[in-house]
Formats: C-alpha cells, structure tokens, sequence
C-alpha cells in the first residue's frame, strides 16, 4: 500500500500517511538529559527544516528530561525506546508524541502489553522499528541468512503482536545497512501493510558515503511512492541530515522551497576559487525561502549559456564575473564583489515577496 492511502497518524501537532507531504526526521546525539544541549541542537534542526526529532531514552533521567525539552521546541518528539518497556512508559508519562520500540528487545508479550495498554490511554503512536542487524536467529535460518523477506516477516510479526493487543495507531521502519536489500524490503512491505512507513539507510556512514548510499537508497525507495517519513542517518552532525533529506525530496520533485545551487564541476578554463565559491553560495542562501535555482560557474562559456536554466547565476572570469538572470549577462562585477552581488540580488527578490514567480 504506497503512501497515498496508508494510514493516517497523528504525531503531536503534525499527520503522516494518506498523502500528506513526507516529513524530515532526525535523532539528537545529545545526552537527553542534558536539556540545555538537547534543546540547543533541536534548535538547529528546526531551523534547518527538521520536522519530527527523535531523542534517545535509557534512563528514567533522560525519560524526564523529555517534559522539559519538549516545552522549548516546536516539533514532535519522539522517544527511542530500547530493552526496557519501563522506559517507554516514563517517555509517554513526560509526554513524547510517539514511541520507537522493537517489540522483540523490551521484554515478553506481558511487557509490551503495558507499553500499549499506556499508549492507548494517550493514543499515542508506536513505530515499530527492525534492523537487519537485529533479525531473529530463527528468522536467519529460515531464509538462510539476513534477507528482505526475513527483514519484512519481522516487522509482521510485531506489528501482529500489537494489533492483537488491539491497537494499530503504529508506524512501521524496516532497514538495513545493505541499500539494496532496504529497498527490496521496502517494495515487499508496502504491497502489505496499511500503515504509514518511516524509510531510511541505517549505519549508512560518514556524510560522504552515508550521502551516497542515503540517496540511492532513498531515491529508489521514495520514486516507487514508498514511504511517508524519512531519516538521512549520517555519522556527523545531524543539521547534514536535514540539508540531504530536503534535496533528495527536492531532486524527486516531492518537495518545493529553498533555493537549489547548480555548479560546473570546474576546469583548466576555470581563473577563480570556484570551489571555495560554490560553498560559500551553498551556504549563504540556506536562509533565503525563494523556490529558485542558483548558477555558479566558472567561466564565460559556462556562464550564461549552461546557466540559462537556471533564475539567477554568476560566472568567473580574469578578476572579474558576470551578474547572469535567465541566461541574460546584467552586468560585470570584479571578482571579489560576486557573492556579495549575488546575496544583494536574493535580498530584493525577498523583499520583493518573490517565491518562484517569474523574474522578468
């Protein structure tokens, strides 16, 4: 069942499932209880365009932390819940607005019994989360190794636990450190469940191949009309997830806004700094709620004519660049003045209520 007609959850004050637009998750790698640091980096993540955050809670302080974090932010928060079903229950008592269990590693059916038996009183949801890396041995048997099908008939098995339980206001996550076998998990799950699913790599890596694996994954997954929230799980600072989560949304064409920056990948004909230019540009118009697309390049013959696609663009040139709008040359600026030039041309185009309309 492919995201337009899953199951519509509720988590705090936003809905995933049925269509709705698929949200951005991230996790904090703060001490939950360590409020002050937690919240700071929430911060920096709804800032960002993180939409649902996920913190950890192993212990009945970080359980109580939660109350507090959760009055210094804005966006649902989720208690990641491991081992002890106890913890679960704190989470939900200091008011998370959804739980992350595996059924299988808080305890028998009598404990996971309780932790429904208290989200049922708050009807708060649950996702059922599965790891490869955490596959039941008898499964492994079963299918003579760590496969999709194994991956899938897990999730099955908990999310039948818990209906039988009488509660189905769940999400469900299934993933694997092997993208291909993710994706393969994935396109069986959906033509088998009604619940809304939340897609990721897990352990995909540091921010370059974590990238990499993240967005194959992801882009294949996502393409199939698969998948109603999603995490980018790198190994550095979160604030990166978000950035990728929103191009790879953005490059699918499932998600609109912010600016998109297109460079040349740089030549002998290059005279500027135009990698060190390109970040810059990158950087700068993170803040900038304009729907455009942003050229730089490095030369006079990349410069107005592969630029021409893009809304506004600058080039390099000998001591010198070019103002680009649609392809069209506005005027030469020396080179030390482009970015500033190009930060004055996003500037108006704000002020001016632009948001992807027509420059001309």
């Amino acid at each position: 069942m492919y995201r337009d007609n899953t199951k519509v959850i509720k988590i705090g004050n936003r809905v995933i499932g049925g269509g709705n637009p698929i949200l951005i998750q991230s996790m904090t790698n703060t001490k939950t209880e360590d409020v002050k640091g937690t919240v700071a980096q929430i911060k920096r993540l709804e800032e960002a365009g993180c939409e649902i955050i996920r913190c950890t809670v192993p212990n009945m302080e970080a359980a109580a932390a939660l109350s507090k974090i959760k009055k210094e932010i804005s966006i649902p928060l989720v208690a990641d819940i491991h081992f002890d079903y106890k913890m679960a229950i704190a989470a939900m008592e200091n008011g998370a607005d959804k739980i992350r269990i595996n059924p299988g590693n808080i305890g028998g059916r009598d404990k996971v019994a309780e932790v429904v038996r208290a989200a049922r009183e708050r009807n708060i949801p649950i996702r059922v989360g599965v790891n490869s890396g955490s596959l039941e041995r008898e499964l492994v048997e079963k299918y003579n190794g760590v496969t999709a099908e194994g991956i899938v008939e897990s999730a099955h098995d908990k999310v039948g636990m818990i209906e039988d339980l009488g509660y189905d206001n769940l999400v469900i996550s299934i993933k694997s450190s092997d993208v291909m076998m993710c994706v393969r998990a994935h396109e069986i799950l959906a033509d088998k469940t009604k619940y809304p699913l939340h897609v990721g790599i897990t352990e995909s890596g540091t921010v370059t191949s974590g990238n990499i694996k993240s967005a194959v994954g992801l882009g294949i997954i996502l393409n199939q009309g698969i998948g109603d929230t999603i995490r980018v799980s790198l190994t550095g600072d979160p604030v990166e997830e978000i950035k990728s989560a929103r191009l790879i949304l953005r490059t699918l064409g499932l998600r609109r806004g912010g600016i998109e920056v297109v460079s040349c990948p740089t030549c002998g004909r290059t005279n500027i700094d135009l990698i060190g230019l390109a970040n810059q540009v990158e950087n700068m118009v993170q803040g900038y709620p304009l729907d455009i697309k942003v050229a730089v390049m490095g030369c006079a013959v990349n410069g107005p004519g592969e630029a021409k696609e893009a809304d506004i663009g600058i080039a390099g040139g000998i001591g010198e660049g070019l103002l680009i709008k649609k392809g069209e040359i506005v005027r030469k600026v020396p080179e030390r003045e482009l970015l500033s030039a190009l930060k004055e041309e996003l500037d108006n185009l704000e002020r001016g209520g632009y948001y992807g309309k027509e420059i001309f």
